[in-house]
């Protein structure tokens, strides 16, 4: 039996993730669950898994959630805060982390993890994206096993002979990540200033939390997964090309230097990579249903188109700049996008308060992970108030 921490429990990847658990309760037990304010949803999961600990972010949702699991009798401990993630993230009774937690919020659970020697399931991308070197330092250092989540990198993983082998002698020569474009994939640029955060959150293929699903709509995933890609395997930003791909059936692609193209292809449901990471290298069970190629009758792919997705090129022209401009870029794309989900921010302003931040913000990378945080906090200030100026 392996012990997992489920960091963002009630979120749509943790969600998934107890599925992939349920299905394979001989092989895993859930040690802890943890959100950020859902009482009701992670009470909920706590009735069910009956975990060692349940953590909650919010402090005052942390209260509540121990008053209700006393009154009914749930052995859960409750903990609070940053220090509870950190806590049961390298927790020595936890062989697994799902690092599920989205935002900048996520970063430190998941470097203690690292730090601790764990099984990583890295969902959070930001991480990576605001402290790569640091992050990849920790988990080479700690001995932990870093395994990606997010569908294109696992598909890239699963493309791959080795994780940490030289790209030399791998012979890759582009890594090809795919994207299906989001709701607005065929809407013309001038079309998408008044766009509500309903119509950028209607994603036609996955099922994600919303902020999630702006980044989609914006292609800004897109553009931190190409930062995620070159930390991960270690390739400069010239290798690696997106490619638009509407039915999100081809995860990604690795293309290799005798010509070969090889391709990780499934039904778009994030338990597919989930139970990949979860048994890694066996197989397991996801309860995903098999692909039909014969209905699926045809694949397209097309270039993305720069004018419709400013975010998407942001994302590259950072991952060639490094320094503070990834964990710049990760910042101010969350407060815009907050923004624009709370009706404070047009959707077409959101490449703007990214792109003015980065320039803001621009000097050298960060060395500490306190130089980090302390990046992050200027970055969201300056974000912020771009995000005042464009609203007016």
């Amino acid at each position: 039996m392996k012990r997992l921490a489920v960091c963002g429990s009630t979120g749509s990847i943790g969600v998934s993730t107890l599925d992939v658990v349920l299905r394979n309760r001989s092989r895993y037990e859930i040690f802890a669950l943890t959100a950020h304010s859902n009482v009701d949803k992670l009470a909920a999961q706590c009735r069910l898994w009956r975990p060692r600990f349940a953590v909650m972010s919010d402090e005052s949702a942390a209260m509540r959630l121990a008053a209700v699991l006393s009154t009914e009798g749930v052995e859960t401990r409750v903990l609070a805060g940053a220090s509870g993630l950190v806590q049961v993230a390298m927790h020595p009774d936890v062989d697994y982390v799902m690092a599920a937690i989205v935002g900048g919020a996520g970063l430190m659970p998941s470097i203690a993890a690292a730090r601790s020697g764990k099984r990583i399931l890295l969902a959070n991308k930001e991480a990576l994206v605001m402290a790569g070197r640091l992050f990849m330092d920790a988990v080479r250092e700690g001995g932990a096993e870093l395994l990606p989540i997010d569908s294109e990198h696992n598909a890239i993983f699963q493309c791959l002979p080795a994780l940490n082998s030289d790209r030399g002698e791998r012979g890759v020569s582009r890594i090809l990540l795919t994207g299906s474009g989001g709701p607005f994939r065929a809407r013309k640029p001038e079309s998408l200033h008044d766009v509500t955060p309903d119509e950028a959150c209607a994603h036609p293929n996955w099922s994600m939390g919303r902020k999630i699903s702006v980044d989609s709509a914006t292609m800004m995933n897109k553009g931190l997964e190409v930062i995620e890609a070159c930390r991960l395997f270690d390739v400069d930003p010239g290798s690696v090309e997106v490619v638009v791909h509407p039915q999100s059936v081809v995860h990604s692609m690795v293309e290799y230097g005798d010509g070969s193209v090889l391709a990780q292809l499934g039904n778009p449901d994030m338990r597919t990579p989930i139970a990949h990471a979860l048994a890694w290298p066996d197989r397991i069970a996801s309860g995903v249903a098999p692909l039909d190629l014969v209905s699926t009758s045809r694949l397209d792919f097309e270039a993305p188109d720069f004018d419709r997705f400013p975010c998407l090129r942001l994302g590259f022209e950072v991952a060639e700049a490094g320094g503070a401009a990834p964990a710049a870029l990760n910042a101010a794309n969350e407060v815009a996008v907050d923004a624009f989900l709370n009706r404070r921010l047009r959707f077409t302003r959101i490449a703007r308060v990214a792109e003015a931040t980065v320039a803001a913000c621009a000097g050298e990378g960060p060395g500490t992970l306190d130089d980090v945080l302390d990046l992050d906090r200027r970055a969201r200030a300056r974000a912020a108030e771009f995000v005042r100026a464009m609203s007016s």
